[in-house]
C-alpha cells in the first residue's frame, strides 16, 4: 500500500499576492491519480464507498487510518483510464479535495490551506473557477473549498479516533489479497489490515451497544462487506488491459 500523499507535488499556501490571478479547473481529469493504488477514505464515507470499493486499514500505530484499494499493485489504478477519466461511481473525498490540502505542525490546530502548484489544471487562462477576484477577494468557488477542506480536516480527525479505537481492542490482522490476471499469474497485495470478525463478536455486551450508539459497529461491517468488492476490480483492470 503506497503513501497517499505523493499526488500533492508542490503544496503552497494560497494567498492573493501569489494567486490573484489564477484559476483552477478540476473535477474532470483524473490522471493525478492514475498511478496510486490506495487513497485514504473518512469514516463518513463508508457507507458510499462500500457498495463498489473495498475498504481496509492501512499504517501502524497511531498513524492507522482506514484507506480504499484502488489496484493490485503500485503505480496502477484501476479506476482512472488513459484519458484520466474515472471509471466507477464513487470518487473518494481525499481526490475530490485535490489540488487543495490543509498544512500544519501536528501539535497545533492552526491550518493554512494550500494548493499544489504542479496541478495540471491550474492555470492563469482564466479555465475553471477563480481563486480571487479583481479586488483580491475570495471567490465563492475558494470559500467553497476552504469549507470542504475544513471540514474533510474534521472528519480526519474523527476517523482516526474510530481507527485507533479499533486497534486499542485489537480488532485488526494482517491481511493480503490474492489476484490472478487475464493470463491466470497469481498476485498478492499486502501491507493492510482488516478486521478480525470473530474478534468483533466477542467484544462484551458494553463494548458492542457503545459502538452500536456511535456507529462505529454500523462502519465496521460496512468494512467487512467491502471485502467482497474486490473481483469487481479484478474485472475492471482486465477490462482495461483489454481496452
Amino acid at each position: 500500500m503506497t503513501k497517499q500523499l505523493m499526488i500533492y507535488e508542490r503544496a503552497v499556501p494560497v494567498s492573493s499576492d501569489a494567486h490573484r490571478d489564477w484559476s483552477v479547473q478540476a473535477g474532470r481529469d483524473f490522471s493525478f491519480a492514475s498511478e496510486i493504488n490506495s487513497v485514504p477514505l473518512l469514516a463518513a464515507e463508508f457507507a458510499a464507498a462500500a457498495g463498489e470499493h473495498t475498504i481496509v486499514f492501512a499504517g501502524e500505530g497511531d498513524a492507522i487510518f482506514p484507506s480504499v484499494i484502488l489496484g493490485q499493485r503500485d503505480g496502477q489504478n484501476a479506476h482512472v483510464n488513459a484519458e484520466g477519466t474515472w471509471l466507477s461511481g464513487y470518487i473518494p473525498a481525499f481526490l475530490r479535495r485535490y489540488p487543495f490540502v490543509f498544512a500544519g505542525a501536528e501539535d497545533t490546530s492552526n491550518f493554512t490551506l494550500c494548493i499544489d502548484e504542479e496541478f495540471d489544471g491550474f492555470n492563469k487562462d482564466g479555465k475553471g473557477e477563480r481563486l480571487f477576484d479583481s479586488a483580491g477577494e475570495r471567490t465563492e468557488y475558494l470559500e467553497r473549498m476552504l469549507k470542504f477542506t475544513s471540514d474533510y480536516q474534521t472528519q480526519f480527525n474523527r476517523t482516526q479516533m474510530f481507527a485507533k479505537r479499533l486497534a486499542d481492542l485489537d480488532l485488526l490482522e494482517p491481511a493480503q489479497a490474492q489476484f490472478r490476471d487475464a493470463e491466470g499469474k497469481q498476485s498478492s497485495l499486502t501491507g493492510f489490515k482488516t478486521i478480525k470478525r470473530d474478534a468483533l463478536r466477542q467484544l462484551s455486551g458494553d463494548t458492542l451497544a457503545e459502538m452500536a450508539k456511535t456507529d462505529e459497529l454500523e462502519l465496521c461491517y460496512l468494512h467487512l462487506h467491502s471485502l467482497t468488492n474486490l473481483p469487481s476490480m479484478n474485472q475492471r483492470l482486465a477490462q482495461k488491459a483489454a481496452a
